[in-house]
């Protein structure tokens, strides 16, 4: 990203997954900044837009207390009312440059990519960030994609060396090493920090592994 400085973890606030947990996204979004994360996006696809952007609001406010930032999946119109730094888009939505020219040219702006060809149409766009996946299998999203493995994200980060990549789908921490290694800058994780029914705990792991 070129104004919003990616950390390792990025963290992925999907308001099904959280009631199926039997989290609210306001008490799941504060246990993920409590355990140290610094870049939550909020995914509420399906949701009335007046539901959406009172979670924006909230997000938004509580992350400036811990010096974080929230990015939005897909609503570049609940980006701009809610302030937050960025939006993120599937191959499906809005065109890059109508999110700009919707949400400021400033936006933070990322692109999710499951193929080769998505990846080498994604050269020519002005995204901040790759979002390369599913990695792995996972049960979270249904992408209509098959897991894409590591040499995608190893693809992404050749074709582009200045542009940062987002790893996604089926990461656990066990796999991290393997992900980065693969030259991903950062991890998005949605499943697998609330195992256990501890997300600050698991978010606290997945920062100390990526520390090393």
């Amino acid at each position: 990203m070129k104004r919003l400085s990616l950390p390792r973890l990025y963290v992925i606030v999907d308001a099904d997954v959280a009631e199926r947990h039997g989290w609210t996204v306001s008490t799941l979004g504060a246990a993920y900044l409590d355990g140290g994360a610094t870049l939550l996006q909020l995914r509420c696809r399906h949701r009335r837009t007046g539901e959406c952007l009172a979670w924006a609001d909230e997000l938004v406010v509580r992350a400036m207390r811990y010096d974080a930032r929230v990015v939005i999946n897909d609503r570049a119109d609940v980006a701009r009312l809610s302030g937050a730094a960025g939006v993120h888009l599937g191959q499906e939505d809005l065109r890059v440059d109508a999110v700009r020219a919707l949400a400021g040219p400033d936006i933070v702006i990322g692109l999710s990519t499951h193929t080769s060809a998505q990846l080498d149409r994604a050269r020519a766009e002005t995204v901040d960030y790759t979002a390369v996946g599913p990695v792995y299998g996972s049960e979270t999203k249904r992408t209509g994609y098959a897991p894409v493995g590591l040499d995608l994200v190893r693809a992404a980060v050749t074709r582009d060396p200045t542009r940062a990549v987002v790893a996604i789908g089926g990461i656990t921490l066990d796999r991290v090493p393997d992900v980065v290694a693969a030259g991903a800058t950062s991890v998005a994780v949605i499943t697998d920090l609330l195992r256990g029914g501890d997300p600050e705990r698991n978010v606290r792991a997945y920062v100390d592994r990526l520390a090393k």
